[in-house]
């Protein structure tokens, strides 16, 4: 992949790169490793930015200026997972694998917290996807959960093209 972007140069993302290091950026504060006792591992940092950006694309699949921005926000998500597996260790043979899984893992993210915020709920989802099964306590739980729920509402209150220039609401 490296050859290829060298000889044909990287795509132009627009604004996308920034978002998602806004995203990345929401994702590492340390609130949700601490009060929130997500594990503050490489998978849980993963699982964190992954809900980060899961609310972050569900905000926008019904902004149809959003369409081709949305894609490439994943394309930033996909290269930046790309260049960790790389950085720690996993050979070009199987990175291929590990992505399919990985971007499984985004869709599967994307129905889950679609359906917790359409009424069900977060914690079921926020168990099964941040805490991988191993349910926290009721409080850090009730942090997390608090926290992307205010998330959502300020990304509700914040206009398409600020969140697409990458000027996500704290």
């Amino acid at each position: 992949m490296g050859l290829f972007k060298r000889l044909f140069g990287a795509p132009d993302r627009g604004t996308s790169p920034q978002l998602y290091a806004a995203i990345v950026a929401i994702g590492r504060t340390p609130h949700w490793y601490a009060q929130g006792a997500v594990p503050d591992t490489i998978d849980g940092r993963f699982d964190m930015i992954a809900a980060i950006l899961s609310l972050v694309l569900l905000r926008l699949e019904g902004a149809p200026e959003a369409n081709a921005p949305s894609t490439a926000l994943a394309e930033c998500f996909i290269d930046d997972m790309d260049g960790q597996l790389r950085e720690l260790g996993v050979g070009d043979i199987v990175v291929g694998k590990h992505m399919g899984r990985m971007m499984g893992m985004i869709g599967g993210r994307l129905g889950a917290y679609r359906s917790g915020l359409a009424g069900e709920g977060l914690r079921e989802a926020m168990i099964r996807n941040l805490y991988r099964g191993n349910a926290p306590s009721d409080g850090a739980l009730a942090h997390v959960e608090a926290q992307l729920l205010a998330l959502r509402d300020r990304l509700a209150e914040t206009s398409t093209a600020t969140i697409l220039a990458g000027g996500l609401p704290r």
